[in-house]
């Protein structure tokens, strides 16, 4: 093992960062143990290092600290976790240590919180599709086993609802259940928030196979930093090497990039877009490319990360990054919420791109691409007529408009809306959706193959008339 060497040279102290001269042999994300004058001992983790000095960062509050007295140890590794299967129906905090009560992980091994990114010529095809019950995702934004799909959502938003829901109900269809995995990651959220989570798997059962990993509000935010990272280090354990399909839930990814800019601006670096750093994109690529299947493994990664657009825009500089990395996102509205629907999906801007690669005969069903563009188109067409029927009134309008008026409500409040402990098969949402269709006329369905529209359209009003 390397010496440990302890040093006295502290320069000076700004926000959570420590600078300490004279240091040599110092390694990028080597641990460090910082003693205060009072005995008291914190962590910490090198940022940088160059000519003798070194940056480091601290998990707490760096009040307390004395330049003169404060002593630094620099351990010699970086910062791992202990993974092993019983880490599942376990909740940490965000820094991996038990927080429900029960004894310590006893390590299978230590594993480097780092990681890395998938190798692209590694990865295998997505094509499993993922049931999560939620109508407007398995239907029409279909999650696909190795994706990464945010939830872009907005401050006051049923997101955290709409998280555990998916983490209680998601399954591969016809795997086992032994073999699906959920990881729970929140990052800077309220206790109020934490107890919510934590009530909800325990009532359900849905801890039983899931891990938790709490990072507090008012935890250091540094630590914001360090907690998805090792839940996607845990989830890669499971996956890659005991073979399960493992969903990660990361949300707030808005207090992550926070948490970013808040380290960037204490090390006084050129601010980017909005203050966060030139480098966003880099670090948050070196989070959701950890999501994937490779080649000639049995388990996967799948990742939905939650977001809350500062401001209600798509174009701030998290989503826009985080749309350009992930494959789609699924958009709650406010305008929806306000209506009373829950869950508050717009499906309009949504997009899964991996969708096509998880659908069709013998994943879901034939129908499935058809009844998706169909109902897309449906919904678009009735919510334009809704503009224009406000302007001139909806006597002005055809009667093919005004079914489409009638679909486009039929549709929020039908398809949309489902209760927060519903599950729907994927068959119950087909059947939502054609009883749906089936108000439109039969001319009107364009996107959907004539073979499909014989077996399952049926016209009620016909049959009343």
């Amino acid at each position: 093992m390397a010496l440990v060497k302890e040093y006295k040279t502290v320069r000076s102290v700004e926000g959570p960062l420590l600078f300490v001269e004279g240091v040599d042999n110092i390694g990028y994300n080597e641990l460090v143990e910082i003693t205060l004058p009072d005995g008291t001992r914190k962590k910490g983790q090198v940022l940088e290092t160059s000519k003798g000095l070194a940056v480091v960062q601290i998990f707490g509050t760096t009040a307390g600290l004395d330049t003169d007295t404060t002593k630094v140890r620099f351990l010699g590794e970086t910062m791992k976790l202990n993974v092993s299967e019983d880490m599942v129906g376990r909740v940490f905090n965000g820094l991996g240590e038990p927080i429900d009560g029960g004894p310590k992980i006893i390590p299978e091994k230590r594993v480097d919180i780092a990681g890395a990114a998938i190798n692209p010529y590694a990865r295998s095809q997505p094509k499993d599709f993922i049931q999560t019950g939620v109508s407007a995702i398995d239907g029409m934004n279909t999650l696909v086993r190795g994706q990464k799909l945010p939830i872009f959502s907005g401050s006051g938003l049923p997101h955290n609802e709409l998280a555990v829901q998916i983490a209680r109900q998601a399954k591969v269809v016809g795997g086992e259940a032994k073999d699906f995995a959920v990881i729970f990651a929140a990052i800077g959220i309220t206790n109020e928030e934490a107890q919510f989570f934590m009530k909800d798997f325990e009532r359900t059962g849905a801890l039983e196979r899931a891990v938790l990993f709490l990072n507090i509000a008012d935890d250091p935010s540094v630590e914001r930093i360090i907690t998805p990272r090792l839940a996607l280090t845990a989830a890669e354990y499971l996956a890659f090497e005991k073979d399960m399909h493992v969903l990660v839930i990361l949300t707030d990814m808005t207090n992550y990039c926070e948490a970013l800019r808040e380290v960037s601006s204490a090390r006084e670096e050129v601010p980017g877009r909005r203050g966060y750093p030139g480098y966003m994109y880099t670090d948050l690529s070196s989070i959701y490319e950890r999501a994937g299947v490779i080649k000639g493994k049995k388990g996967s990664i799948t990742q939905l990360s939650i977001l809350s657009m500062p401001g209600d825009d798509i174009t701030h500089p998290i989503p826009d990054l985080t749309g350009y990395i992930t494959e789609g996102q699924i958009v709650l509205n406010r305008d929806i919420h306000r209506k009373g629907i829950y869950p508050a999906i717009d499906v309009l801007p949504c997009l899964s791109r991996l969708m096509n690669l998880g659908i069709g005969e013998g994943k879901t069903r034939p129908d499935h691409r058809g009844v998706a563009d169909q109902l897309y188109s449906g919904y678009a067409e009735g919510r334009d007529l809704r503009s224009l029927s406000a302007v001139v009134g909806e006597e002005a309008l055809t009667e093919t408009d005004r079914k489409y008026l009638k679909f486009a409500d039929l549709f929020e409040k039908e398809f949309l809306t489902q209760g927060k402990n519903e599950d729907r098969s994927i068959e119950e949402t087909f059947e939502i959706g054609w009883k749906l269709l089936s108000t439109l006329p039969e001319a009107e369905l364009k996107r959907i193959k004539t073979e499909y529209i014989k077996k399952y359209y049926k016209p009620e009003q016909k049959k009343e008339e």
